[in-house]
């Protein structure tokens, strides 16, 4: 039986209200991926955070009362609780009470198919669970506190102890697999760079696409599904564009806002593909109410990972689905430069191949080639990663008119 779930949003200024319903809005979806059943929610304004309840005692008596109303089974917050907050709302009333943070982890845990993406979250959980250790055992701290006099430590105090020490050893294991992991993923990567084929990594707003933007221009048959972080590990595939021309497609872990700082740090390495990328194809929502300022998460997060300064390519993704002209007028007007593009029925596809091309020719120039006849190997690289012009065979070799990128230059001069 899934569980129910009353939603809480927290906002301090009268212009900030919006933000957090469409927040909250957010946080249902989440919910939703996680299939619980959302049977209420509420926006709450608070002068400044409470430390103990982060709301005040008397709205959060309402807001209880309003989540067993509904007959909720859990609370959930979309801003983060600090260990002592939860558990001080799990004492005020008889139901569980999460975080955004929670749900997310418990999304990714759900999703994590590669064994670095489920040791990433494995990490990022038990980052999260050790201080909240506490809340756990305050029963067993309760029964057992008194006693054994003052200097005694309670059942409860010694089980904290004990899980205190596993959840670390955990820890520094998880780092350690995971290092092992990402040594190899180096190695792959290093590989992929030594073949000078230009990279285009595909990122944007979880849900926005990527995955299916991906199927489509590659046929990769990556799972695409229309939920918050469908897919999480990074996939990259080859693309020929219109002139010949390969390169290569990496989709990332979706973006959100308040992703929560533990996953932030575990997803490095996975971000890593976009800031080794020569260039960003960014993918939104069109029809997504908060477009702007998901578009403001993404470059955000572009900026922390140091892929703030790559060239994009913006893809306005499922215009299909955006049907009112003066809302089409808006998107144009707001982003003159971005593709208008549906993966479900191909609008823009084509554009969006010719852009990436014109920014693959920009970086690029002309070379006049004679391949001999003995080195008719190195013709196979060239074709794969250039474009051809002219090819002529005469007894001399192969006479090649080549358009490369400046990653081929280095070795095209030496032939």
């Amino acid at each position: 039986m899934p569980h129910k779930a009353f939603l809480v949003g927290i906002f301090s200024q009268p212009e900030e209200a919006a933000a957090a319903e469409e927040l909250v809005n957010e946080l249902a979806e989440l919910a939703d991926t996680l299939e619980m059943e959302v049977v209420g929610s509420r926006v709450v304004r608070i002068r400044e955070p409470n430390p103990k309840l982060l709301v005040g005692e008397g709205k959060a008596q309402e807001i209880v009362q309003l989540a067993e109303n509904a007959e909720a089974d859990v609370i959930v917050f979309d801003d983060f609780l600090t260990p002592s907050q939860q558990r001080n709302w799990e004492q005020l009333s008889s139901l569980a009470v999460i975080d955004r943070q929670e749900v997310i982890l418990d999304i990714f845990a759900a999703h994590a198919k590669t064994n670095e993406a489920t040791l990433q979250v494995q990490l990022a959980q038990a980052n999260y669970s050790l201080p909240r250790l506490k809340r756990r055992w305050t029963h067993l701290n309760r029964q057992g506190g008194k006693a054994g006099g003052m200097g005694a430590k309670g059942e409860g105090e010694q089980q904290l102890e004990i899980d205190s020490r596993v959840i670390r050893n955990n820890i520094a294991k998880l780092k350690r697999q995971l290092e092992e992991v990402q040594q190899h993923r180096k190695i792959q990567r290093a590989k992929r760079l030594r073949k000078p084929v230009p990279v285009a990594a595909i990122v944007g707003y979880t849900n926005a696409g990527k995955s299916s933007l991906l199927n489509a221009m590659t046929h990769a048959g990556v799972l695409s599904e229309n939920k918050l972080f469908a897919t999480l590990d990074p996939t990259v595939r080859r693309f020929r564009l219109p002139g010949g021309q390969d390169i290569l497609l990496a989709d990332t872990v979706g973006f959100i806002r308040k992703l929560p700082h533990t996953l932030v740090e575990a997803f490095k390495s996975t971000l890593e593909e976009t800031a080794l990328a020569d260039f960003i194809i960014e993918v939104c929502d069109a029809s997504a109410a908060g477009l702007d300022d998901r578009h403001e998460t993404t470059l955000n997060v572009l900026d922390e990972i140091g892929a703030g300064d790559k060239p994009i390519v913006m893809v306005l993704n499922k215009m299909d689905l955006v049907t009112e002209p003066i809302e089409i007028n808006r998107l144009k007007t707001r982003y003159p430069d971005a593709v208008f593009a549906s993966t479900i029925n191909g609008m823009g596809l084509d554009e969006l191949a010719e852009r990436v091309e014109a920014f693959v020719d920009a970086e690029s120039k002309v070379f006049s080639l004679v391949i001999p006849h003995d080195r008719y190997g190195c013709i196979t690289q060239i074709r794969a990663n250039c474009s051809i012009i002219s090819e002529e065979y005469d007894n001399d070799g192969v006479h090649l008119s080549v358009k490369a990128p400046k990653s081929q230059w280095s070795f095209l001069q030496t032939l």
